[in-house]
């Protein structure tokens, strides 16, 4: 069964319970919505591209924590597009949750979003209780406070900020969770996934702060031009186009030699080598220089 099959059938199982006949309609739908169709799935295949690499001696579990980890990125897109935040009309080539269903059931949705996400790991960790324990854990700093997804939104309304630091919390964070999650359910210790984990977080910030300049709407399904016009902090606008993508490519290659030696260690590499690429093509071969 493919990561694909895997990750979508978890997703499924979870969304279901919300179309119980007793639940609001509109809230239901909107839940819906905002998971399916994805976009990349990019952090729940790391996780399971992680354990997999580990051995996978706890697939379901696996399963569980992708999506999980899948389930914490949707709610937190929901949340970014909220008029208070970013204002986004569209994400994923669709109108945004607010936009299909007005703000306040948007903010309701978000919400439920993050609450399924911990559902799915009780439910797939439930006879695993020290597994559930650990990955709640990680999940739940991926998330809050210090350094995770929503302190990296609270940065950008500080007078000053590390843009290391704010790359770390608004989307690291959520990849070393991924990573971890994936290690953690396979049995193994997380401790030496975290320089990949985070060193590919930051790369793929910069490389959104790159597509967010250099790409056009039709090619990410949203507006585009949205950091400078919302005078948020990237990558870009501290280093500029060519140090980004310089940066960038010292990430990646810093993310791939910092891979744990596992039995899946090349199959690993080959899937950041093709998302990175499928990210930042145009950015490489007309900047890098």
């Amino acid at each position: 069964m493919t990561f694909e099959t895997r990750i979508e059938r978890s997703l499924m199982a979870v969304i279901d319970r919300c179309k119980d006949p007793s639940a609001p309609k509109k809230l239901s739908a909107a839940i819906e919505y905002a998971v399916f169709p994805g976009g990349s799935r990019m952090r729940p295949r790391l996780c399971l591209s992680v354990a997999q690499a580990c051995g996978d001696r706890n697939p379901s579990v696996a399963e569980a924590a992708a999506a999980a980890v899948e389930l914490m990125h949707c709610a937190s897109l929901v949340h970014d597009d909220l008029p208070c935040f970013d204002d986004e009309a569209t994400r994923r080539g669709k109108p945004s949750v607010h936009s299909a269903f007005g703000e306040q059931i948007a903010v309701l949705a978000g919400d439920a979003i993050l609450v399924l996400a911990y559902e799915a790991l009780l439910d797939g960790a439930a006879e695993c209780p020290e597994l559930l324990v650990k990955l709640s854990r990680i999940l739940s700093r991926s998330v809050g406070v210090p350094g995770g997804i929503i302190a990296g939104q609270a940065w950008e309304y500080e007078a000053t900020l590390n843009l290391a630091v704010y790359h770390r919390a608004k989307t690291a964070a959520l990849f070393n969770a991924a990573v971890q999650s994936g290690v953690v359910a396979a049995g193994s210790d997380p401790t030496q996934w975290r320089n990949f984990a985070t060193r590919l977080g930051e790369a793929y910030q910069i490389a959104d702060d790159l597509r967010d300049c250099l790409s056009t709407p039709e090619e990410l399904g949203k507006p585009t031009g949205q950091d400078s016009l919302h005078e948020r902090p990237s990558a870009v606008s501290e280093l500029g186009v060519n140090a980004s993508v310089k940066r960038l490519g010292c990430l990646i290659e810093d993310a791939l030699a910092s891979i744990p030696s596992c039995p899946g260690q090349d199959e690993l590499k080959a899937l950041i080598n093709t998302e990175m690429d499928r990210l930042t093509p145009r950015h490489r071969s007309t900047y890098a220089a």
